[in-house]
């Protein structure tokens, strides 16, 4: 009998609220949890649960040292970690996925498969399987994985487009060992970005119990439906405070096709640096309300120059759809194929214009700075160009260069002491104001030499010195 952990404390409190004001369409309590039963007998057989092992290799640092910054004092830190020899650490992850097709495919999140050397699946009957990675996106944090099985049962997937908040929801995966957990709540709010999980955001928000191993499972509605991959929470403590984010399904499955069909992902990309407006940046610009986004700058040789957008224009309109912020502009972006003609309305000294683009292709693998791969797979960091709305979230206003958004673990960057939102501002001297100029300074090292970082971390600047092996 296959164990059902059921959390029912806000939906039940909700629904005899509603219950209690004679509302005739509010089911009773007894319907309700007959609804939550069956939606979880009939998903809890396409969740599966997965581990993952890698080993890595301790370069200049204590094994103890690293064992304690990566893993704080969380008490599960057993299950992920094992010291070996010569300074190796063996490091494990437990996460879940979910099966979508009868002969194998998977869906998860990138950061439960990324770089393992084994994986293992186990299915809700406790069948074990070895498992291969079809593909993975950094960028959306989804990941497609495959087992050699035929005939499995495949998740019925929704469309997370027409979830609204307020709806119950139920999550299902595997946290702390605990398999096939389900647990209960509503979806709190759509559309949240700016969270820093991934390249693209626009997560959906539930209260539904989400903990470590749940990375990868499903969020369903009580139709049975997954509409969204759980991806992590926002926590004080490491454990489950009532925020957790799911990957919308419509999002996921467009990334899973092209993983499935191409083996990565590839996106339109439209070469501008834009950043919201508020009612101050709509006086400022002369609109009557804050509306679109505001071109802050707009690469050389670029679908968008090529196209006529310019700097200080207020983009409204992406392929006939209305922009709000500047996240949504770079979901629409990268939802279009490369060499796809947009309609582009923009607002310019004050009257509309009309433009049709021609997109271009963005880099879909890698490192974001696009720099030689080797050499950024041993530097272990990403960077994304300071753009204005940026500068103001991490305090670097009025500065330049390149931020870093990813720092792997055990990699030269992190052994060399950089850190998550460190500003990148000269390399070996040079002023580094561009991701162009980050990959010229980079392009320009060889094995065995040493790069000295300037970095803007806080208030504060400070160099770091790395040196790249020879071999």
């Amino acid at each position: 009998m296959r164990s059902h952990l059921l959390s029912k404390s806000i939906p039940l409190l909700l629904t005899v609220l509603l219950w209690a004001g004679g509302t005739q369409a509010t089911p009773s309590l007894e319907s309700l949890s007959q609804d939550f039963s069956l939606v979880a007998e009939r998903v809890n057989p396409v969740v599966v649960s997965i581990s993952s092992e890698k080993v890595i290799k301790a370069r200049n640092s204590p094994f103890g040292k690293q064992f304690k910054d990566f893993f704080g004092n969380d008490p599960f830190s057993r299950f992920f970690t094992i010291p070996l020899p010569q300074g190796e650490i063996r490091e494990r992850g437990l996460g879940s996925g979910v099966i979508v097709s009868k002969d194998g495919y998977i869906l998860t999140n990138n950061h439960v498969v990324a770089g393992a050397e084994k994986i293992r699946v186990t299915l809700s009957d406790k069948r074990k399987f070895k498992a291969k990675i079809v593909g993975t996106d950094k960028k959306t944090d989804v990941a497609v994985i495959k087992i050699a099985a035929h005939h499995l049962p495949v998740a019925k997937l929704g469309n997370s487009d027409k979830v609204k908040v307020g709806e119950f929801v139920l999550a299902i995966g595997n946290p702390f060992r605990l398999s096939h957990t389900v647990t209960a709540g509503i979806i709190s709010a759509k559309g949240r970005s700016n969270v820093g999980l991934a390249e693209y955001e626009d997560f959906i928000q539930t209260d539904a119990a989400i903990n470590p191993g749940n990375s990868g499972g499903a969020l369903v509605n009580l139709q049975g439906e997954v509409i969204g991959i759980n991806t992590a929470i926002a926590t004080l403590s490491g454990g489950y405070q009532g925020v957790g984010f799911a990957i919308p399904i419509n999002m996921a499955k467009e990334v899973m096709d092209q993983l499935i069909s191409k083996g990565k992902v590839i996106r339109g990309w439209l070469g501008v640096i834009i950043q919201d407006i508020d009612s101050d940046m709509a006086d400022a610009l002369g609109l009557k309300k804050a509306e679109g986004v505001v071109v802050g700058d707009v690469k050389k040789d670029s679908p968008a120059e090529k196209g006529g957008i310019k700097r200080g224009d207020v983009i409204i309109l992406f392929d006939n759809q209305k922009v709000e912020n500047a996240v949504e502009l770079k979901n629409l972006v990268a939802a279009h194929k490369p060499k796809t003609v947009v309609k582009v309305e923009v607002l310019r000294n004050g009257r509309r214009k009309n433009l049709a683009i021609k997109l271009g292709e963005i880099p879909s693998s890698g490192s974001s700075s696009g720099v030689a791969p080797e050499l950024a797979e041993k530097l272990g960091m990403d960077v994304e160009e300071l753009t204005g709305n940026l500068a103001r979230r991490l305090g670097y206003s009025g500065e330049k260069g390149v931020v870093v958004t990813d720092v792997k673990f055990g990699g030269l960057a992190q052994l060399a002491g950089i850190k998550r939102g460190d500003l990148i501002q000269e390399i070996r001297g040079e002023k580094i104001r561009s991701l162009d100029d980050y990959r010229r300074a980079l392009g320009k090292i060889k094995k065995g030499e040493s790069i000295l970082f300037l970095v803007r971390r806080g208030e504060n600047t400070l160099f770091v010195a790395i040196k790249v092996p020879k071999d």
